[in-house]
């Protein structure tokens, strides 16, 4: 039984909306749960009008809200409508969606899957900001929007307040990475072997666009990978790595970039990030030992790191936590 306090996440379906997506905010954040088993969000999904809506899928959706739920939202997820068609995404801006979107309070967190973030950025509100959106409509996306900074080479991106996920599965990365920020590690891991996902995909969009010649028996990097993560804590060099790999620094870079979406320096640091994050949660080591163990040799290197990608230092980021947890 969800409480007044629950944190209340509001789904707009809007006319064709995926059924997948539709049902990942209910999946994701209606799995997480506090120490006693009480449920950390209250999930609702409403129309812009109330009425039942198309699906994708040759079948409709009838919801028991209305828009008026929004004006209670603490988040709101948007999932896509249609098959990428973001004119209509745009033009209905103009009637029922844009007055529902009205309806919400300031400072109101917004998220948005795949192509969503068209009527977002339709809205005005990632003007100067950075978003993401699935790699297929990012040349579209940029030519509409020119005044967004568009990333389509990440799963998600979390600019505070707004947040926007590239296609289909990236919507379970971005709400389990809202879990993670809203409750911790701890919770976030549990919920995602509850939905059998990982916690955690590595790389970003570039990994699943398509190539024209498309080598299905050629050597991976994945073996090197998990060899990797299992010795964080020693300085690993690209040689290393390539060396384990039995390839050349040339091969193995540009193999690695293509598997994982990213270079094999930048891999390592959020996997270290990632394991610091964890034993900041879970444990009271030292922070000196903290980056000891997660590969970055000194508190003033994994201070630096983590102010860089996640804003804060690491004792910032222990009392944020233990304050959640209590």
């Amino acid at each position: 039984m969800a409480s007044r306090s629950t944190h209340r996440v509001v789904v707009l379906a809007l006319d064709g909306v995926y059924p997948f997506e539709l049902g990942i905010p209910s999946r994701v954040f209606g799995n997480a749960e506090d120490a006693e088993g009480r449920a950390l969000y209250d999930v609702v999904v409403c129309t812009p009008d109330g009425r039942p809506v198309r699906a994708d899928a040759g079948f409709s959706v009838a919801v028991e809200h209305g828009p008026e739920v929004l004006e209670a939202a603490d988040t709101v997820v948007l999932p896509p409508a249609g098959p990428c068609d973001t004119e209509a995404a745009v033009k209905g801006l103009t009637g029922p969606v844009g007055a529902a979107l009205a309806r919400m309070r300031p400072g109101t967190r917004l998220v948005s899957f795949c192509s969503a973030s068209f009527v977002l950025a339709a809205a005005g509100l990632l003007d100067g900001r950075p978003a993401t959106t699935h790699w297929q409509v990012a040349e579209e996306f940029r030519r509409q929007f020119p005044r967004v900074r568009l990333d389509e080479d990440v799963l998600f991106v979390d600019d505070g307040d707004i947040l926007t996920s590239a296609g289909v599965a990236a919507g379970v990365d971005l709400c389990l990475h809202l879990v993670r920020r809203d409750h911790g590690s701890a919770v976030a891991n549990h919920v995602a072997r509850r939905c059998v996902v990982p916690p955690w995909r590595d790389g970003g969009q570039a990994q699943y666009i398509e190539r024209p010649v498309p080598e299905p028996m050629a050597a991976t990097t994945a073996p090197t990978r998990a060899w990797a993560l299992e010795r964080l804590q020693e300085p690993l060099t690209l040689g290393e790595l390539a060396d384990h790999a039995r390839m050349s620094l040339r091969t193995f870079t540009r193999r690695f970039r293509d598997e994982v979406g990213t270079t094999p320096g930048r891999w390592l640091t959020a996997q270290r990030i990632e394991l610091a994050r964890n034993l900041l949660e879970t444990s009271d080591l030292p922070i000196d030992l903290v980056a000891h163990r997660a590969g970055f040799g000194t508190a003033n290197s994994l201070r630096q790191h983590m102010r860089s990608v996640l804003g804060v230092s690491p004792a910032a980021y222990r009392r944020t936590f233990t304050a959640t947890a209590a």
